[in-house]
């Protein structure tokens, strides 16, 4: 036997005896590694030490009632003393299918019991699945559709590719920095017209602008926050990163103005959610689009609230003409029932610029959330889903229109909206109605401009649906008999 045999055999049987040694004097709890029992799980605590606990230990950044909740079932929710509530808030329009969904459950139970996370330093199973879904159930519910997301890609390539991200101003604050990419591209391409392409080129970050409208809400991180004209949420934090400015929502006259040969990107809901549930006219998208073709700047459509199935259309700009398609969709709240999620849906000629590096997140794109994406994806997408949400919305209208009728002009403005997507506006601050619905077992959500948000459950049957405007309208009677005395 030769020498180096002979050394290889000497240091396998040393690290025999050593393994050895270390399982007879190691507990065997700490060889098979560590994992916790049941003591480690958690007790809930009573209703009034969590209140405690919240104002003692967590940042107060949110004004919330008393109340605790425990648990939910369908379009209901349960507090810590047992009382019921139908939940027309849905998590601020996150748990489109509702609480405690068995699919959900099944889904999330399964998938936590095999991979949670691996980091995108591989691949999962559950992401391109949900890519695929999204891209390819966006196409199918707008076949009319030919420009941006829906333009058909060279060499049979996929018309749009999907990032995965934790959140809706994560999903925004990537579509900012693709269009700042895609700007610094036109602009060293040189096709803006002589004067403006050769100032362009010889500095690219010149066209950098980002353009955003009156009303609307896009998050609370740095760049989606510039982009949130709401001097409550903006102030505290000024200065803002620069390039951006606000034109008036629904204005055709002021967006040749605004958005000019420096501009990059456009933002805009279909919907506003936040700002008060105000509807884009068609004339204002389709000159919006225009525009942004005209001036090589990328249309961005936030429908982190409006979109997946909340306006009664897969996506909220589906009901509009398709010269209104954007370049970059940005989703998030229902897209995982509230296993947090953000998505960015991007065209092909914006995907082809973006490479290896130049974007990127830890949890984005997670198994885990990835799998609960396509369980939801499968229900909203169904023809027969989307039917009940246009049904369930006329009917809260219908109801809300009826009952609110005497009140309209005095206590109440207008009602407004699409699908399960609805505000009512109010003549004054309507925060005693929320408290109102509350205390008779309904949770309801304010928004700008002295609204009350509606945005139940999508699948909330007909029968709760009518059951939350008779109390809305109960409500309202109260309100209006109190500000008359």
């Amino acid at each position: 036997m030769s020498a180096a045999l002979k050394y290889q055999g000497t240091r396998l049987l040393a690290a025999s005896s050593r393994l050895s040694i270390l399982q007879k004097t190691t507990k065997p709890s700490l060889l098979r590694g560590y994992h916790a029992t049941s003591a480690c799980l958690g007790v809930a605590h009573s209703g009034s030490q969590t209140v405690a606990n919240a104002e003692k230990y967590t940042l107060n950044t949110y004004a919330r009632p008393t109340l605790v909740l425990s648990h939910g079932k369908g379009s209901y929710l349960y507090d810590t003393d047992g009382k019921e509530y139908l939940d027309f808030t849905a998590g601020i329009a996150v748990v489109a299918l509702g609480h405690n969904h068995p699919d959900i459950t099944a889904a999330v139970t399964d998938q936590a019991s095999k991979l949670v996370h691996c980091s995108n330093l591989y691949h999962n199973e559950w992401a391109p699945q949900l890519a695929s879904n999204i891209v390819e159930s966006t196409i199918a519910a707008y076949p009319q559709g030919t420009q941006g997301i829906y333009a058909q890609a060279a060499d049979g390539r996929s018309p749009a590719r999907v990032f995965f991200s934790n959140s809706g101003t994560e999903a925004n604050e990537g579509a900012l920095k693709f269009a700042r990419k895609y700007g610094k591209h036109v602009a060293e391409l040189g096709t803006l017209g002589k004067g403006t392409s050769e100032a362009l080129r010889g500095d690219p970050n010149l066209k950098c602008g980002i353009v955003s409208f009156t009303g609307g809400f896009h998050g609370r991180s740095m760049g989606a926050l510039s982009v949130t004209a709401n001097p409550k949420y903006q102030k505290p934090f000024t200065p803002l990163i620069p390039g951006v400015q606000t034109a008036k929502y629904n204005s055709t006259s002021e967006i040749g103005a605004f958005v000019d040969e420096r501009t990059c990107g456009v933002i805009v809901e279909p919907i506003q959610g936040e700002g008060g549930i105000h509807p884009a006219q068609v004339d204002f998208l389709r000159a919006l689009r225009r525009r942004c073709d005209q001036v090589g700047a990328l249309l961005i459509y936030d429908e982190i609230q409006c979109g997946l199935g909340r306006s009664g259309k897969l996506w909220a700009h589906q009901l509009y003409p398709e010269d209104c398609s954007p370049d970059i969709l940005t989703m998030a709240k229902p897209l995982a029932n509230g296993i947090p999620i953000g998505a960015i849906l991007v065209s092909d000629k914006v995907a082809e610029l973006i490479k290896v590096g130049e974007h990127g997140t830890t949890f984005g794109g997670n198994p885990l959330a990835c799998r609960v994406g396509c369980t939801v994806l499968d229900h909203i997408a169904k023809p027969e889903f989307l039917e009940h949400v246009q049904n369930a919305g006329q009917v809260l209208e219908q109801e809300l229109q009826q009952a609110l009728a005497p009140f309209v002009g005095s206590t109440v403005v207008e009602l407004r909206g699409t699908g399960l997507l609805r505000g009512i506006q109010f003549t004054s601050d309507p925060a005693q109605i929320v408290d109102l619905a509350r205390d008779r077992g309904l949770m309801l959500v304010g928004a700008g401009g002295n609204t009350v948000r509606l945005v139940p459950p999508l699948n909330t049957s007909i029968a709760d649906i009518k059951r939350g405007a008779a109390i809305i309208a109960d409500c309202v009677k109260q309100f209006a008999a109190e500000r008359k005395a």
